[in-house]
């Protein structure tokens, strides 16, 4: 695939893209879908070969109750041997009741085998704060032997600020340690339109591990910031971790790249070079809220590093 120009889509109208390189060969690619009614799956053996595979239609929304509204942001990872898939979903009766979901493929092709649900996301025991209130954008990494869970939760209701949490794992549906406030919406560029702090991913390079979100509302001012910490040290003591001060990534108006954020990382087809896919879209202006314009496309980057082994996003 030509990662160098990126101001052509990889997907149209594909929010919150994830890709997933599994041991197959596949790429994996999932995303919101502008109806936010369905989880949709493809694979192919390229990048490029994404934008024409076809669309497996995997899960569909409940007509009322917990997971019937609002399905938003799936991923898909590989897990003990398991293919599973961390969402977030609301309900028809309250559509800003978000809480994270799973979903378990009984067999090995993701595909065409049969999903079943788990049911919401289980804090650790004796925590009573994670997952009660706007929960989303879950996702799940590896570091030292560990396997931790990182999301978004907003604590007061749909318009407090929305922070990122961590927490070690004990199982692919639960938490093994009470919540970790990784980050909240401290700068100006993180409080435009809502604060929000939301859509983490995880890269690592030379020691360190990275994670990258965005941040503010989701039209034009959304943009990207980056949490980093050496890996070797403790990822829940506060201590560990920085900030960047200005945003990693934003609006470009001369190359018609607006709202960029909420990535994924994978590698290219060498096996080598890392990317950054996310989403934007090609117009500043929005009729009606940002949520239900359609137009936010995948699009992927390639990532360089610098001198100190800091990932550069560079259009």
């Amino acid at each position: 695939m030509d990662i160098q120009n990126k101001n052509t889509p990889l997907i149209e109208q594909r929010a919150d893209p994830f890709i997933y390189k599994h041991s197959d060969g596949y790429y994996y690619f999932t995303a919101s879908v502008p109806t936010y009614d369905r989880i949709e799956l493809r694979r192919a053996k390229t990048i490029h070969g994404l934008k024409d595979a076809e669309t497996h239609n995997v899960w569909h929304k409940h007509e009322t109750g917990p997971m019937s509204q609002h399905i938003w942001a799936p991923e898909i990872h590989y897990l003990d041997g398991k293919w599973y898939i961390y969402f977030a979903a609301s309900e028809v009766d309250d559509i800003w009741k978000l809480r994270p979901y799973v979903l378990e493929c009984k067999g090995q092709d993701p595909l065409k085998d049969e999903w079943t649900e788990l049911g919401q996301m289980q804090a650790a025991e004796g925590d009573h704060k994670s997952f009660i209130d706007f929960s989303l954008d879950g996702t799940v990494f590896e570091n030292q032997g560990k396997r931790f869970f990182c999301w978004a939760e907003k604590t007061g209701g749909q318009f407090a600020a929305s922070n990122l949490y961590l927490a070690e794992m004990a199982s692919p549906i639960q938490l093994k340690t009470a919540q970790f406030m990784l980050t909240t919406p401290d700068y100006d560029w993180e409080r435009i339109g809502f604060w929000v702090n939301e859509g983490p991913a995880v890269i690592k390079n030379k020691g360190k591990i990275y994670i990258t979100f965005s941040a503010s509302a989701t039209g034009a001012c959304y943009c990207m910031g980056m949490m980093e910490a050496d890996e070797a040290s403790d990822l829940l003591d506060r201590n560990s971790w920085k900030k960047s001060r200005y945003p990693i990534l934003e609006t470009d108006e001369e190359r018609h790249i607006f709202g960029p954020g909420h990535n994924s990382f994978t590698v290219a087809e060498d096996g080598v070079t890392p990317l950054s896919v996310y989403h934007a879209r090609d117009y500043e202006e929005i009729v009606g809220d940002p949520l239900y314009d359609p137009n936010r496309h995948a699009r992927v980057m390639a990532i360089k590093f610098d001198a100190a082994g800091k990932p550069l996003f560079e259009f």
